[in-house]
This record gives C-alpha cells, structure tokens and sequence, in this order.
C-alpha cells in the first residue's frame, strides 16, 4: 500500500501556493494525499512566524499529528522552520525541520528517513540554509483546494520594515519568469478554475531577482497586462500590494481590465507618519490616501482593504488614535488588524516604549470594530448594484458561500449545482441580522433570496 501523506498550512496564501505545489511532488512520488484529521504516515506542517499566535500554534498542531499516528514522521518547513529550526526540531514529535530551500526537495528527505526509520525517531533531524543561500526561484501555486487557485510570482523581500522576519525566512526578494507565470495560468485554466489570486512576499516588486540576478526583465505592469490575456480564467484579483509600489497605470489596466476584479489589499499598518518612520515603511500616510482617491475616483465601486497594526513601540495613545481618525475617515472597506508582537532578531524587538499588551489589545478590538462598521457601510453602498458573484466548493453548516467580484462575501443553503459557477445578482436590502438580500438575474431562480454575510 502507498504511504499516506496528510498537510497543515499556518499563514498567508503563499504559504498555501506551496503546500500544493509540495503536495503534488507527494502525488508524483506515489503517496497519497489524506486529510489532517486522518491517519496518515507523514504530516507535513507548513509554517508561519508572522505573529506569536502562529508561533504557538506549531505545537498543538504536532499534538493533533501524533494523536492521529503516534508511529508517523512529522515535518516542519516554512518560514518559523527556517527562523528557528532547533526550537522545532526539540518539540516533541517532530522528526524533520527543512529551511527556505530545502522544503522542496521534502519527498527525497522523506523518502530517506523511511528509508532509516530508526535515525529519527526521537531527535529531529534539521536541514536549513543560510538565508543568503536563497537566492533562486521556486514556482508554485495551489490547485484541487479551493475553486480559486494562489498563483505565486514573487518570493522573498528586500525591505527592512523594523518588526517584520520575513526577509530573514524568505530571503531577497525573487521573481518567477514571465513565460513560467503564464505557464501555470495555463495549467490552472485547464482545471477548469475560474479565478486566480496573485500571491508573493512583495508582487509589485516584481521583476526584481529573477534566478538570483537584480536584472528586471519585466515589470508587475508587464505580468498583469499579459495575465489578463489568459484564456479561460474569468477573474484575476491581486491579493496585496505595497502603496509605493501601486502605480496609476496598474490601476487603469484593473479598471479596463477583462479579468482582473475591483479588488485592492493595501497595507498601511501605522496612520501616523511618526509611526510609520519608526516601522521604516517606505511611504508616508499621503501617499496612501493619494492611493485611495485614485482607485475610488475611476472605480467608485471598487472594494480596499488595509492591513494595519497596533501597539508597536513607541505607539502613544495620540498616534493610535490619529490611525483611527484616518482609518475613519478613510473610504476604505475592511481592515486586518494585527497586535504587534515581538520577534526575535527585528529592530522593533529592541526599541523602547514598550506598548503594554493589554493596551495592545484594547487597540485591537477598537480597530476590529471599525473594520466591521467600514464594511457594512461599503456593502450598504453596493445595494442596488448587479454583480456576479462566483461560489465555493465546501458545504459550510448547510450554506454555500461565495464572493462578488468587488469582494461582498454571500451565502445561501447549500446546493451542489452552485458549486464554481459565476451566477448574476442584485443586491436588495441589509437584514436586521447584519446579512445582505439579493436576488439571482436572468439565471437559476429569480424567486431565491440569497443573503450575504458582513462579518
């Protein structure tokens, strides 16, 4: 019988881009794929050091492994595992720790250690890089997952924002070629998937590293205006990009776009330009407003998110409530908040002025309801509005969920014949329960109500 190989992802949708790409090169050496909450003979945990929270994560979910198959082999790879690869390697349980570039050469690890299963069973055996040494490109990009697909076009990150690791886990910042890009949107076309998500580290530094070099031989303007040639995906969204780096040309191609959707991720993280000094981010807050009013002045309709965190150091009460002020202020339609934590090896990690966490987290929760006020109020805006709205695959409680192309999220009872198809609606009225009414146009039943969530 093939060995079973079961896969857990902590983090962002890169993250996912290459657990998938992993899982295949799995599929490809015979193993079968079986869910994490199954027996299976390998767990592959995939992780994330963003946040204290991912740290901690780590250990519950090798628990839930082992529970699962006491006798199994357990790996860690991703971004905490090439951070800390001995912290991983003494967890109890974990028997293999591959860094940056390691991971994807995991079946070959793997199929070695099954060879010797006595050489592990105990001590966890570790394989990292120097970071430096992560200078090349590995495409990858999820597919069979969801009915979108994470298409990576960039890794690694060559700013120095003062709280962030990521360019010490992912190293600098690298890009796929354009032919191999547009290759694998061609491969995720044919599974008959209708919508594709840009992911990487920093995409509008794209064109940056390809193989290693620093020679640009595209730009993110030259990948989005080829990928929009792409036949057969109907949506094309970018999941976030820096404001520096979010030029007036991306977006009058998005406006004039044939797949590309009215959707823009743009992290702020601070409001105040003091603050954002202090994260050595490469923008003040005029730019990001400048970034807004264009999007909003060409396309009224369009959905904006904002990353955003609270309680670095040195953040006073004044400086988190100018960040609310401009927020509120701001016409954006949702937030992410994140609680600043501290992690090893950053300057922020270092500073002074120390926000206490329970202020921490009193800013959090300010900031959390306000995304939910802000995104109300962008759904209340689109009442009226026709849309098309393309639905998952997983029965969530008895409902389908599924998005507009301007990111209204949406829910009726599950039927199975929804399932990847893009249906017309018009949104009708916000109930007293928080859900959005709207009805199917010209297909499936004009007599269906559909609500749609806003939380």
């Amino acid at each position: 019988m093939n060995k079973k190989v079961a896969f857990y992802t902590l983090g962002c949708k890169l993250n996912f881009s290459e657990t998938s790409t992993i899982a295949r090169d799995f599929d490809n050496e015979g193993f079968d794929r079986v869910d994490f909450s199954e027996k299976a003979d390998i767990y592959v945990i995939n992780t994330c050091s963003v946040t204290e929270n991912a740290d901690k994560r780590f250990k519950t979910i090798v628990k839930q492994a082992q529970k699962g198959n006491p006798e199994a082999f357990v790996a860690a790879i991703g971004c905490y595992a090439q951070l800390k690869p001995q912290e991983l390697a003494d967890v109890n349980g974990v028997d293999l720790v591959l860094g940056a570039t390691e991971k994807f050469n995991i079946t070959s690890y793997i199929n070695d250690l099954l060879s010797h299963p006595e050489r592990s069973r105990g001590v966890g055996e570790v394989h990292s890089c120097e970071i430096e040494e992560a200078d090349f490109y590995v495409g990858s990009y999820s597919i069979g997952d969801r009915t979108r697909a994470f298409l990576k076009v960039q890794d690694g990150c060559d700013y120095k924002c003062t709280y962030c690791t990521i360019p010490l886990a992912r190293g600098i910042s690298r890009s796929d070629t354009m032919d191999n890009v547009l290759k694998n949107a061609q491969d995720i076309s044919k599974q008959n998937i209708k919508e594709i998500v840009l992911t990487g580290v920093n995409i509008g530094d794209y064109g940056k590293g390809e193989f290693g070099n620093k020679k640009h031989e595209h730009t993110f303007l030259d990948l989005v205006t080829e990928l929009d040639k792409v036949k057969g995906i109907e949506r094309l969204r970018i999941s976030s990009i820096e404001p520096n780096l979010l030029k007036n040309e991306t977006i009058d191609l998005v406006l004039k776009s044939r797949a590309f959707v009215p959707h823009f991720h743009i992290p702020l993280q601070s409001g105040s330009n003091e603050i954002l000094k202090k994260m050595k981010r490469r923008y003040m807050r005029e730019l990001y407003v400048d970034r807004v009013l264009k999007i909003k002045e060409v396309m009224p309709h369009a959905c904006i998110g904002v990353d955003v965190i609270v309680g670095f150091p040195g953040e006073s009460e004044e400086h988190f409530l100018e960040t609310y002020n401009f927020l509120n202020e701001l016409d954006i339609s949702y937030l992410h908040v994140f609680t600043y934590s501290e992690r090893d090896n950053t300057e922020a990690a270092n500073m002074d002025e120390v926000v206490p966490k329970n202020i921490r987290t009193k800013r959090s929760k300010m900031l959390r309801g306000l995304s939910a006020k802000k995104r109300r109020a962008f759904y209340e805006s689109q009442i009226g509005a026709h849309k098309t709205v393309l639905f998952e695959s997983e029965n969530k409680a008895g409902y389908i969920h599924g998005f507009t192309e301007n990111y209204v999220k949406v829910k009726t009872p599950w039927n199975p014949e929804l399932v990847n198809t893009l249906r017309t609606i018009q949104l009708t009225e916000i109930d007293d329960d928080g859900l959005v009414r709207f009805e199917f146009v010209n297909s499936f039943s004009n007599s269906n109500l559909i609500k749609a969530s806003v939380n």
